[in-house]
């Protein structure tokens, strides 16, 4: 991952748009897919805990932008059947894969630069805190995002990371680069960290995402 392109989040966002129907919630994929293509993530691993969907078209449009290449591990042959039906259209831009996810985030997709996990998955907090581990003792410079997280809020900072109340919840976890990085002992990353902030609009209802980087205190909009 580089620094943050606004312009490339702004286009997975619209590109993720025109890719399904909006809701009046803020929609779980655009975000991802601006968090992503802002970050310009290289390698994308999505681990689902069905079949692959939105949050996949929206790691699909982000890659679209940064020219990165995007995995679906997937449980079973039934799920891998389903997702192939559900994203047809977009079939040439997406590797399925089915297998372990903790084997898999720990040898052969170890390089991913950008992860996200269905947190209804059984064992999601291994997970999750596994693919956090991975990216430390690669290169860092990490993303590790769980979705379906709202039932994870009393244990965010356990597994480091912070959590928006957008969807079903999000769970943010990011891995800075090896320079960066003081320990990790299983319980989250001692270092320091960006600070979430959901801010709503009163004249329009719009809510908008704020990360609010230390010590330099900017302001990114994603």
């Amino acid at each position: 991952m580089s620094h943050w392109s606004a312009e490339n989040a702004t286009r997975a966002y619209l590109r993720t748009i025109k890719m399904g129907k909006r809701g009046k919630e803020p929609d779980v994929a655009e975000f991802i897919s601006a968090l992503a293509g802002g970050n310009n993530a290289q390698f994308m691993v999505e681990v689902c805990g069905s079949i692959a969907g939105p949050t996949t078209l929206g790691l699909v449009a982000a890659a679209q932008q940064t020219g990165g290449r995007v995995v679906c591990i997937l449980p079973g042959s039934t799920e891998l059947q389903a997702s192939k039906s559900q994203l047809s259209r977009y079939l040439d831009h997406v590797e399925f894969v089915i297998g372990d996810p903790l084997d898999l985030l720990t040898n052969q997709f170890k390089s991913a630069d950008f992860v996200t996990i269905d947190c209804n998955i059984d064992g999601h907090e291994v997970i999750f805190k596994t693919a956090q581990k991975e990216r430390i003792q690669g290169k860092g410079g990490a993303l590790v995002v769980g979705y379906n997280a709202q039932h994870l809020v009393p244990s965010c900072n356990e597994l480091g990371g912070h959590f928006l109340p957008i969807g079903e919840g999000l769970l943010i976890s990011k891995v800075p680069k090896n320079h960066g990085i003081r320990d990790y002992n299983g319980n989250g990353l001692n270092t320091k960290r960006s600070k979430w902030v959901v801010k709503v609009d009163k004249c329009t209802g719009e809510e908008h995402v704020f990360r609010v980087t230390s010590p330099q205190q900017k302001i990114i909009q994603a």
